[in-house]
């Protein structure tokens, strides 16, 4: 690889239980992001935003329960647009770049909320799915979440699970296990 940093991208969107947000107009409300060195994944900087959102507002019960996000945090956040012009910001001094998600879900929020609010994907470098590296290079064949991923290393799981700064931290220390 010739990318000198690597960005490892969580993210929270909009959800329920109920049915009443279908996945096409779920909308994220968290990006979390770690920049790591791409050699030995040591920590560098690290990037926070909520996103307040605009198809569905108001957060649902299962969506608070399952996130911890509360409503007060994403009504006095910045929008999509916004939050995606600071994170570029953000990026700039860590190009040139790879940037990594746990799975497929992350980059398809990011170019679907792209698509709606009609702004430029933020990412300039490739983009490398963790999830399917790490059972690829441990030999498996069921895809873990990154508790249980953590755990086959021999790790536990720091902070909250489902919030995207926490879980960046944490799929960053699987990406060390991976350098």
């Amino acid at each position: 690889m010739n990318a000198m940093h690597a960005i490892i991208v969580d993210l929270e969107a909009t959800c329920c239980d109920a049915g009443s947000i279908p996945p096409h107009a779920m909308e994220i409300i968290e990006i979390g992001a770690v920049a790591v060195r791409a050699g030995d994944g040591a920590p560098l900087a690290e990037f926070q935003s909520f996103v307040r959102p605009v198809r569905h507002p108001p957060l649902t019960p299962f969506c608070t329960q399952l996130t911890s996000i509360q409503q007060t945090d994403v009504d006095d956040a910045p929008t999509f647009p916004e939050a995606v012009l600071r994170l570029r910001a953000w990026l700039t001094p860590f190009s040139p770049y790879c940037w990594c998600s746990w799975g497929d879900y992350d980059r398809k929020q990011f170019r679907q909320d792209c698509a709606f609010h009609r702004v430029a994907f933020p990412f300039a470098g490739p983009h490398r799915n963790l999830k399917t590296e790490f059972v690829a290079t441990r030999g498996m064949t069921k895809k873990l979440g990154v508790s249980e991923a953590l755990h086959a290393l021999g790790l536990k799981f720091e902070g909250t699970a489902h919030r995207g700064l926490e879980d960046a931290r944490n799929i960053a220390r699987i990406y060390q296990r991976l350098c």
